[in-house]
């Protein structure tokens, strides 16, 4: 007998097969749905989605497999080797479309007026399998819908038990909170208890939902689809940078969906930066150039606004005056900050407004391992972040790396955070013992064996607190014995963009530049009240100053504080690049209108910088300004370490996930999430057994420096000594210590 011919070109562990003719060659174990995707080849589907796990409950993608007496589901069968598929024969579309048949018997006809109408994969789909007319003419069923809080809307007669959404809670973001109930006909998917969805990522439902039972409650018959017109942005309230699209209806932004980018977000988006576009239709929105005249606020034209802008400015000069900006501030805006302070001879200009100690000259730095790259390392410790509060996305992406790869996730916090992980360590200590905690032999000894592939993630707690400088340098020497990546989370949307072209102080600090007032200020995208990291001593400096603003809104510690307000627009107004986390320059397009008389950024920078007839403002276009962009190295002065006072309870500082900066504070269904809990104080039992607290009380809470009066949680995940704060609201402002005392109200 004669030799059979070997196939020479299949890789290993791959197999030929057949798909409507064409000879393909696939990896061994995939799926006859990956490949058909991976060729071109269409295949309809509802239950499948390629970052969630094989369901195989739809059926609508069976599929002709020769030899096989049955037809096989091309989601959960497994290719072999000489397999011949047939996805368009008569006998695979008469599957379908008895499938679809069946989908439709119970489906509502309600198209016109559901919100998913026009872009429905059952619409879509049942237009090329769906029969003209019903055979069937029981009664259809109907589900009793269920509140899931102020983001997702449901219909749930429309559900068509795919268990997408179920998956997505589970696998992604890890809070299990949707599952089926009951059996057969009568097969419902909801929460079980009736409450919200708490997950940071609910609106991700809203995407995998392939008919209209779960949609955008926001959103919610404002518009259809074909009215809309995407625009290509960025998420801005982390150093993330998510890719996503904002939906635009003239002029107005509707809607923001997530835009892949397996690098970044992959095709998730965080409900931070799904609904803050909410925030950008506040009342209290700056759409005209305001001056304060006698203690009254006055709208003035654009050329008589620059113009007491410059005079503001040239009357002080040099040493005299301080520029501080806000970090979410795009690199173009930052570019040209850099050059105005240059221009008046000042080096007192700073974006590091959230943090505390600058005794170590810290700034942004680009994380040293891609966040692509977390997902697959072996040892990942946290140290001092609320990661799900933080940088939603990330935190998924640990998830990731433990549930698929197996990886070790340590945590070093003074509160006992939720993950949606398994930790497989945690030391919950106040944040003078965190340092020490790195010393822990076992941890180290687990993070060095993993041979480099490990990292230390290096939170907003260590970073803005009093004693940062101890941390980080706890956080690098472990770093450095151990082999691990440090990843110090920038604070702030374009950190390490502002770092790199030149918003930082070669004079004073934004503490320096507070504690010892200038005799004007120039504030770019900060509300004055809330953004500082020591609210107190921010609104003494500036109550005695000059004060020109930049401002999206004419909020009333701006009006309180500033002598002129200069309306600019916010990044889904404008056009701008942002610098993320891994050094990723990323590029917005103008999506929302500007209201009123605002203006771009750096026009109004560019306007001002010609007014006091300053050297690289000559530009006339965004493009020219982008062509003479160069980055800057600034050495950055450091201050003294503050002396801090050694008795009362560690102030734990966490910003509220949906009180971060100003848009996302005046977004209402964001205000409305269980997640935002408003201003409280939390305790250790132990602690609120030794200063006679009983949990609902109110309880004063503070300093010389400032005080305030908050309700007392009691909560064992708190650690003794310590007491946990969330800064962004007016009432824990004054908070601006490492330790307060707390005594009953």
């Amino acid at each position: 007998m004669s030799a059979q011919p070997v196939n020479t070109n299949v890789p290993p562990d791959h197999v030929t097969i057949e798909i409507d003719g064409r000879a393909l060659v696939v990896p061994k174990g995939s799926m006859i749905i990956h490949a058909a995707d991976k060729a071109g080849i269409p295949i309809p589907r509802f239950c499948y989605h390629e970052k969630l796990s094989i369901a195989a409950s739809c059926r609508m993608c069976l599929v002709d497999v020769e030899k096989s007496p049955k037809p096989s589901p091309a989601c959960a069968t497994p290719v072999m080797d000489g397999m011949k598929v047939h996805t368009r024969s008569d006998k695979a579309l008469k599957f379908q479309r008895s499938v679809m048949e069946f989908l439709l018997i119970n489906h509502p006809l309600d198209c016109p007026i559901c919100d998913q109408g026009g872009e429905c994969e059952l619409q879509d789909l049942s237009m090329g399998y769906g029969r003209s007319i019903s055979r069937f003419n029981e009664r259809k069923r109907v589900v009793a819908d269920e509140d899931l809080g102020p983001l997702v809307a449901t219909e749930m007669t429309r559900c068509i038990q795919c268990t997408r959404c179920v998956r997505f809670t589970d696998e992604i973001a890890g809070t299990q909170e949707l599952g089926g109930m009951y059996r057969g006909e009568n097969l419902q998917i909801g929460t079980y208890d009736g409450k919200p969805l708490t997950t940071e990522l609910s609106g991700n439902v809203i995407d995998v939902c392939p008919v209209g039972a779960l949609t955008n409650k926001v959103f919610q018959f404002k518009a259809r689809p074909w009215e809309l017109s995407a625009h290509q942005s960025l998420g801005y309230h982390d150093a993330l940078g998510s890719n996503l699209l904002l939906h635009v209806r003239r002029g107005e932004v509707l809607r923001t969906v997530p835009r892949e980018n397996a690098q970044v977000n992959d095709c998730w988006l965080s409900d931070r930066d799904r609904y803050s576009h909410q925030g950008l239709y506040s009342a209290d929105r700056a759409d005209v150039p305001m001056k304060k005249v006698n203690g009254h606020w006055s709208p003035v034209s654009w050329a008589e606004a620059l113009s007491e802008a410059a005079r503001i400015l040239s009357a002080n000069k040099g040493d005299d005056l301080g520029l501080l900006v806000h970090p979410a501030t795009s690199n173009e805006e930052g570019a040209l900050l850099a050059r105005l302070a240059k221009g008046l001879g000042s080096s007192n200009i700073d974006h590091r407004i959230n943090q505390r100690d600058f005794s170590d000259a810290a700034t942004a730095a680009v994380f040293g391992m891609p966040v692509a790259e977390i997902e697959k390392a072996a040892q990942i410790v946290v140290f001092g972040s609320h990661l799900r509060h933080e940088l939603p996305l990330l935190n998924a992406r640990l998830r990731k790396a433990q549930v698929d790869n197996g990886a070790k996730v340590h945590a070093i916090n003074p509160v006992d955070f939720d993950f949606t992980f398994g930790l497989a360590s945690k030391q919950i200590v106040p944040p003078s013992q965190m340092a020490a905690a790195l010393n822990d032999q076992g941890l180290r000894a687990a993070v060095a064996a993993a041979n480099g592939n490990a990292l230390i993630l290096v939170g907003a707690i260590a970073e803005n607190h009093p004693q940062a400088a101890v941390l980080r340098r706890a956080a690098a020497e472990f770093a450095a014995a151990t082999g691990a990546r440090l990843c110090r989370i920038p604070q702030g949307a374009n950190a390490v963009g502002l770092s790199h072209y030149g918003v930082l102080p070669a004079g004073k600090d934004v503490s320096a530049m507070l504690a010892a007032p200038r005799k004007a200020y120039v504030l770019y995208g900060i509300e004055p009240g809330l953004d500082f990291a020591d609210s107190a001593t921010a609104r003494k400096a500036l109550a005695g100053a000059q004060v020109v603003a930049f401002s999206q809104y004419a909020c009333t510690s701006t009006r309180d504080l500033a002598d002129l307000i200069l309306p600019i627009g916010a990044l889904p107004e404008i056009e701008a690049t942002l610098t993320n986390l891994d050094g990723l320059q990323q590029r917005t397009s103008a999506g929302g209108k500007l209201p009123g008389e605002a203006r771009e950024g750096w026009r109004v920078l560019r306007a001002l910088g010609g007014e006091l007839a300053l050297a690289g403002f000559e530009f006339t276009d965004l493009a020219g300004l982008r062509d003479s962009l160069v980055t800057e190295s600034v050495t950055v002065a450091a201050s003294p370490a503050a002396t801090l006072q050694d008795e009362g309870q560690e102030v734990v500082a966490t910003a509220g996930i949906y009180r971060g900066d100003a848009v996302v504070r005046r977004a209402a269904a964001l205000q409305a999430h269980p997640l935002n809990v408003g201003p409280q104080m939390a305790v250790n039992p132990a602690d609120a057994a030794r200063l006679g607290l009983v949990a609902g009380q109110m309880a004063k809470v503070g300093t010389d420096a400032g005080r305030a009066t908050l309700q007392v949680v009691v909560d064992a995940r708190v650690a003794a000594g310590a007491v946990w704060i969330e800064s962004g609201h007016g009432a824990t402002a004054p908070l601006g210590a490492a330790r307060v005392t707390v005594v009953a109200a």
